[in-house]
């Protein structure tokens, strides 16, 4: 059984994470840590395995590291923070937990990632367009950057800026469309709903204990495993 911790569990991410884990086979919810709630992250790392982060930009990198240092695997899908400075803490902590970080946990979204990586190497030239709900804090997405890396490093070019949209009503979007001699392709995911993130959740708490790394980065490395 594994024992997980939800940082920012009063959050609309955290307490579906919540929901989820509670209905996951295998998996026991131990720990809700949110300042909503009174209870300070430091009071629920002794009593589990996990911790999925799910704060904010502010405050995850402190948290992770913190989970990190008590020897609690750490799973983190805020973004918006220095992702250098975390995977140093994560392969010089030298307490045996490991840090998986995933921009974004809806397989679809994944999906259109290595989509779009194959994509670049025929059609270069493309724009990002990313919309997301008028609470998220960080512009350019997690999930847009981590798409750009992964076009950029097939050969393709990413213009500049990335389009990010801000609206109430939205979840989770993002459109990649490529321009070629007389032609465009245009790749799209929609999270209509939170729910679409909590497979890739589950599957990242149930997996990050067994990864060889202590720092990854993507959920695509699990599908593929």
């Amino acid at each position: 059984m594994i024992r997980v911790g939800v940082a920012g569990a009063s959050g609309r991410m955290g307490a579906t994470v919540c929901g989820a884990v509670e209905e996951a086979d295998g998996m026991e919810l131990a720990g809700r840590a949110d300042p909503a709630l009174g209870v300070e992250l430091a009071e629920i790392l002794g009593d589990v395995d996990v911790v999925v982060e799910f704060t904010t930009p502010a405050t995850s990198l402190a948290n992770s590291i913190a989970c990190l240092e008590a020897g609690v695997h750490v799973v983190v899908g805020a973004t918006g923070f220095d992702l250098g400075k975390l995977r140093d803490a994560a392969e010089s902590s030298g307490t045996g937990a490991n840090c998986f970080v995933a921009p974004n946990f809806a397989i679809g979204a994944v999906l259109l990632m290595e989509l779009a990586q194959k994509a670049a190497k025929h059609m270069p030239e493309c724009e990002i367009i990313e919309l997301h709900h008028d609470k998220k804090l960080d512009a350019p997405s997690g999930t847009a950057k981590r798409t750009e890396e992964l076009i950029v490093a097939a050969g393709g070019h990413v213009h500049q800026p990335v389009h990010s949209i801000r609206l109430p009503g939205l979840v989770a979007h993002q459109e990649v469309l490529f321009g070629g001699t007389g032609q465009t392709l245009s790749i799209r995911h929609d999270s209509i709903d939170r729910s679409s993130f909590m497979p890739g959740v589950v599957l990242a708490v149930s997996k990050v204990g067994q990864l060889e790394d202590r720092f990854t980065v993507g959920l695509e490395k699990l599908l593929d495993d």
